[in-house]
């Protein structure tokens, strides 16, 4: 018998859009100066509609479009038979790339990235539709407030313009951070602005050793704070070891050192701290060898890799059956995301570290949401307790970032292709040190 949709999809939308990004530097070249997201729209029979958030690469939103219109007429309410019919439809996908993280993490599924924002979008609708925030119908939340760490980036003052070099770029008031100075003044600032309990450096720029003289000045001047660094996989083994054991003391956790599940394990075994992952383990299948193996000690979650909010629950429970940390990753994002990651963050039983987020790096006004939502009170987020999500979507904000999108031309993220704009003789290949 055929069942009669409780909300019924009328309308998926997708639309792309593009929001001002600094020149961060990382393993595989430098951010853009603009970033590309993509914004979803679910819309019932009953005129409410649900918010979700992806990449902005173009074969990511065809996808996302493509899917959108098979689940037509499907019930919102109903995410098993959504994510049913996303994997039906993706069965005749033929397009290639899409990932939308500029070639680092590219080993999370199709289906599961399509599907997050799908589902993201039906379980703010579902809220609404109800009257209970999302974290209800997660079960519940276990936090009413969840905490995030600085993130440090080396970077150029700003985006150099025409006849200039990333030497002599103008200040995107920001500033420069080249060295170790430059990495503890973005720090306090940081701390001073947000209140941050925790601080995390992007590595795999630079020197491995100027990177660690960097952890170190961050370890002196805030003293007992925990600290990370992650240098995506850019270094062997041996210099993973090397620069592990040195640090040993001044890390909270190291992330991501080198590559794979064994090069992971063999740091393990000759480095006393936690191995922490967004790299090694970005999907289900991915658990099992990497526990096997010794590989890692704390997962990133992240709801855009592994299939949305529910699916990032499931990834809880299996943390916590092998005893695995866990905390949560960050892309460049808007307020659509983050409003997703704190629902999940407050509903899940373990988050055992301060989460990841991009969200001081965005100027305030490039954003798709109603208002100013989020404000940071020492170092954490209040999780929104209004129906749904807990945000509304700024149709003029909307159509000015898509504008810039449209503008601007591109199509993919591609921090490599703009460092060697510069650079020309960049090389991401790994290991680089």
């Amino acid at each position: 018998m055929t069942r009669t949709p409780a909300a019924a999809i009328t309308e998926i939308r997708v639309t792309p859009v593009a929001f001002a990004d600094p020149p961060l530097l990382n393993a595989v070249g430098a951010h853009e100066p603009l970033a590309l997201r993509s914004i979803v729209e679910l819309v019932t029979d009953s005129g409410d509609y649900g918010l979700g958030e992806s990449y902005g690469d173009a074969v990511h939103v065809q996808r996302l479009r493509t899917v959108g219109s098979a689940l037509i007429g499907l019930d919102a309410l109903d995410t098993a038979q959504l994510r049913h019919a996303t994997a039906e439809a993706l069965t005749r996908d033929t397009l290639s790339g899409g990932h939308g993280t500029s070639g680092m993490v590219t080993g999370t599924t199709t289906l599961d990235r399509v599907f997050a924002p799908l589902e993201m979008a039906s379980l703010d609708v579902q809220g609404k539709l109800l009257g209970v925030p999302v974290t209800t119908l997660l079960g519940g939340r276990c936090r009413e407030s969840v905490p995030f760490s600085g993130y440090l980036f080396f970077k150029w003052a700003g985006h150099p313009r025409a006849g200039q070099t990333p030497a002599t770029a103008s200040d995107d008031g920001f500033g420069t951070a080249l060295d170790p100075a430059g990495i503890v003044a973005q720090a306090e600032r940081m701390a001073a602005e947000y209140g941050f309990t925790a601080l995390k450096l992007k590595g795999g720029v630079f020197d491995p050793e100027q990177e660690a003289t960097a952890v170190e000045a961050l370890a002196a001047r805030f003293p007992g704070m925990p600290l990370r660094l992650d240098p995506n996989a850019a270094w062997s083994v041996e210099t993973s070891v090397r620069i592990g054991n040195r640090l040993n003391g001044a890390l909270e956790y190291l992330e991501d050192p080198t590559a794979g599940f064994g090069g992971m394990a063999e740091v393990r075994k000759r480095v006393d701290m936690p191995l922490a992952t967004n790299m090694c383990v970005v999907a289900f299948d991915h658990i099992p060898r990497a526990v096997a193996a010794g590989s890692i000690d704390i997962v990133l979650s992240d709801p855009h890799f592994w299939g949305g909010l529910r699916r990032s629950q499931e990834l809880v429970g299996i943390a916590e059956t092998f005893g695995l940390g866990l905390s949560m990753h960050s892309n460049s994002h808007l307020g659509v995301s983050l409003a997703a990651m704190l629902h999940f963050a407050a509903s899940a039983r373990s988050i055992d570290y301060a989460c990841d987020t991009h969200w001081p790096w965005k100027n305030p006004e490039d954003d798709v949401v109603e208002g100013s939502p989020f404000t940071f009170e020492g170092g954490s987020l209040t999780v929104p307790a209004s129906p749904g999500l807990g945000i509304a979507l700024d149709r003029d904000r909307l159509e000015r970032l898509h504008r810039a999108y449209t503008d601007s031309g591109l199509t993919a993220r591609d921090d490599t292709t703009y460092m060697r704009r510069f650079h020309p003789a960049f090389d991401p290949t790994i290991p680089r040190f």
